[in-house]
């Protein structure tokens, strides 16, 4: 028998006890163990989860769990900073194993953490961590350990998704869609670190770890929300034949590391462009599989509940077999690699320019991108009102992101430009 304490009874320990419960059977089928939730801590225990369980397991202490000589694995649902680390480095210090959904925590000390494990040989699974029910931690670790990723993209907040979802299908502004997703449940009624990119970026920080070999990195992410993007914009990506999605980027090229989560236009028809709603999906491209595709629900308390109990049951049949450290929690040797400055990065661009309706602006616009060598590949602009701002979008070639800002710092003051312009980054072949 393998004993587990769980410290955190919301929405995601809820789903991991009711899937311990509920599942038991199919869990010793699969393993030929039974594993006992033997402790359950949370300030709240008077609530009704809907799950029968023994009142006898409950504890608001979360020491009664850390300094359990019986419990194996203790696994941290509370999220959040503190006190959520000090839990975990008791449980390390106490030997135990730890099992944790906290992508902000593992993004901004997951090297202490992790260091700290491995200096008293315990296991860290963090699968629930990252894009809710999808294996993407084990598709890394394991899965395609013979490859050397060359990127993985994706979309990995379903908040911002479904947000923006709503904003292509109903043309509907952000705030509006945004009041829709908290109603919902999707959103957060603070949604800062949903809509500005932030929990992305903790995503991307846990990933890129895994994939390059480098220590997390959030620090060194680019971020940049969705709360800017209008329906305007969303319709003339359409009409460029593209949909906007928030999307986290790693690529390494040159033994240089990008990372970035920010708006991105991609092609319609790509596979990723299609994923909709709440949903999540992460492409990871190998040297030896090329692109492969992960698609699923990224949050909730089942899918995630599922994750949590994946990471509990590899722990526990290590422990079984006295092989834990098995899969080492981050590679024996970290990458020395160099994060590329954004500033740095290539791309395409999409631009809004608010311009007066009247000859040669166009070309005093062309005339100053020229200048910075950023060459336009397609341009529309709507409606006619000589004298007034209309709507002019330019579809840029690559262009490296320095020059581009230069650029606009010339065009935003020019007499002909109304307002601040709008731009995009591009991914994906052109049309």
């Amino acid at each position: 028998m393998i004993n587990v304490g769980i410290i955190g009874f919301g929405t995601v320990g809820a789903g991991t006890v009711r899937l311990l419960f509920e599942n038991r059977d199919i869990l010793t089928e699969r393993t030929g163990f039974e594993i006992n939730l033997k402790r359950i801590a949370d300030l709240d225990i008077l609530r009704d989860r809907g799950i029968n369980i023994s009142q006898d397991i409950l504890t608001t202490n979360a020491d009664d769990i850390l300094d359990d000589p019986h419990i194996d694995i203790v696994v941290e649902l509370i999220g959040g900073i503190s006190p959520a680390k000090d839990f975990i480095l008791k449980a390390i210090q106490n030997r135990k194993h730890v099992v944790t959904a906290n992508k902000a925590l593992l993004a901004t000390a997951g090297n202490e953490i992790f260091t700290a494990a491995f200096n008293v040989g315990v296991e860290i699974g963090f699968e629930a961590s990252v894009a809710g029910g999808i294996p993407i931690i084990r598709v890394i670790r394991e899965g395609l350990v013979a490859n050397r990723i060359k990127a993985v993209y994706g979309i990995i907040n379903g908040t911002s998704n479904y947000i923006l979802t709503k904003m292509t299908d109903e043309h509907v502004e952000f705030s509006e869609a945004l009041k829709e997703a908290q109603s919902l449940g999707y959103a957060e009624a603070d949604p800062t670190l949903d809509v500005e990119g932030v929990d992305s970026a903790h995503k991307l920080a846990i990933l890129a770890s895994l994939s390059y070999g480098i220590p997390i990195s959030f620090d060194s992410i680019y971020k940049e929300g969705i709360s800017k993007i209008s329906p305007q914009d969303i319709e003339f990506a359409s009409e460029f034949g593209y949909k906007v999605k928030l999307l986290a980027i790693a690529k390494e090229t040159d033994s240089i590391i990008e990372l970035r989560v920010h708006p991105t236009m991609l092609p319609k028809e790509y596979l990723i462009s299609k994923v909709d709603g709440p949903f999540n999906a992460i492409y990871v491209e190998g040297d030896a599989t090329g692109s492969t595709l992960y698609y699923g629900r990224g949050a909730g308390d089942m899918p995630t509940g599922s994750a949590v109990v994946s990471d509990i049951v590899d722990i526990a049949r290590n422990i079984r077999k006295k092989s834990t450290g098995r899969i080492p929690i981050m590679p024996r040797t970290l990458r020395d690699l160099r994060i590329k400055k954004m500033d740095d990065v290539i791309s395409r661009y999409y631009f809004r320019f608010s311009a007066v309706d009247r000859p040669g602006v166009l070309s005093k616009i062309s005339g100053i991108l020229g200048d910075y060598n950023i060459s336009i590949a397609s341009v529309i602009q709507k409606g006619r009102r000589i004298g007034e701002a209309v709507p002019l979008v330019v579809l840029t070639h690559e262009a490296k992101e320095r020059d581009v800002r230069q650029a606009l710092r010339e065009i935003d003051p020019l007499p002909v430009v109304m307002d601040k312009t709008v731009f995009m980054r591009v991914e994906g072949k052109e049309n």
